[in-house]
């Protein structure tokens, strides 16, 4: 997918639109299960700093191979932010709890980060909050993420020492923030480079962290190259041509050429792909609270998607 606006080029083939859609759907609801398959052989911030990289390496060089210049310029700065709130607390925090939380509860969780953009988005404040259905929506998607923790609360209420789980409930929030937070500070600060620039310089500031961190832990000095599976080697390839490159650039492909309510139901298939692979590929079990809470958090997201729909057709 190029930077190219769709205004500029023409109105978009249908099956090019198709593939975008199905791989912002697909793709990044698959990349919590590729995840979790990349841990058993990879260390967290050892994981995440490869990652983001070796993708913005290979971004780098297709726009220095087609002619595009990689110089930020003045843009540095907010590439900076928006990739260390995007790719290192965001995805990172989604990295590290799955080393204790199932790929298909972080998924159903994560599925929040769209009403935590509506409360974060200050100035938007007058105009997301003006219909009852964006309040609702957001009361139900907090309600969700309570009921899907209810019984972790329940246990470590119980208990003297804090626990992983529990622990990781509240990194899990970091990326909650994190994503909406770098989303909006982009939102507002928009980039004059062309997209693919833009996201390289993003997940190389991102990996910069991840692999700070991951160094202060001492992740390279005990990791055991050999010992690495296969299997972990596949997903992070997978999660950096197809994660990485192929998904972002097709959501940011979406954004120009189709109205953001639109690109948005990304929203509803990522935690029900993430599910039906956690379950029947990854073995995970979950429980009644976990459905319920994934219909009630989705349900949530639906009612703002529909404040919106109907503001966007407003005169």
């Amino acid at each position: 997918m190029s930077g190219t606006s769709g205004t500029e080029a023409g109105e978009p083939s249908r099956t090019k639109v198709y593939l975008a859609f199905a791989a912002i759907y697909i793709i990044w609801g698959s990349t919590y299960f590729f995840i979790r398959e990349a841990l058993d052989g990879f260390p967290p911030f050892m994981l995440g700093g490869i990652r983001f990289l070796v993708a913005a390496l290979l971004m780098f060089g297709w726009c220095v191979a087609t002619g595009v210049s990689i110089k930020p310029g003045v843009d540095l700065k907010n590439a900076a932010i928006t990739g260390f709130l995007l790719c290192f607390v965001g995805n990172g925090a989604v990295v590290w709890v799955e080393q204790s939380i199932a790929s298909s509860v972080v998924a159903i969780v994560i599925a929040v980060a769209p009403l935590s953009f509506i409360v974060m988005d200050r100035p938007q404040w007058k105009v997301n909050f003006r219909s009852w259905s964006t309040l609702l929506g957001v009361v139900a998607g907090f309600a969700g993420v309570l009921l899907l923790f209810s019984e972790k609360i329940a246990l470590q209420l119980q208990a003297t020492e804090v626990t992983a789980e529990f622990s990781a409930m509240f990194i899990l929030l970091l990326g909650i923030i994190g994503w909406p937070a770098g989303s909006i500070y982009a939102k507002y600060h928009p980039a004059s480079m062309p997209n693919m620039v833009n996201s390289g310089w993003q997940m190389l500031v991102g990996a910069f962290f991840f692999l700070l961190v991951s160094a202060g832990r001492g992740e390279w000095t005990n990791m055991e190259w050999g010992a690495v599976p296969t299997t972990a080697w596949l997903s992070l390839a997978y999660l950096i041509v197809f994660g990485s490159i192929i998904g972002f650039s097709a959501y940011v492909w979406l954004l120009q050429v189709r109205p953001a309510t639109q690109v948005s139901t990304y929203a509803y298939v990522n935690p029900v792909v993430a599910v039906l692979l956690g379950v029947f590929v990854g073995s995970e079990v979950l429980g009644w609270r976990e459905f319920t809470g994934l219909v009630i958090i989705l349900g949530g997201v639906l009612l703002i998607n529909l404040a919106r729909y109907r503001n966007s057709l407003k005169p």
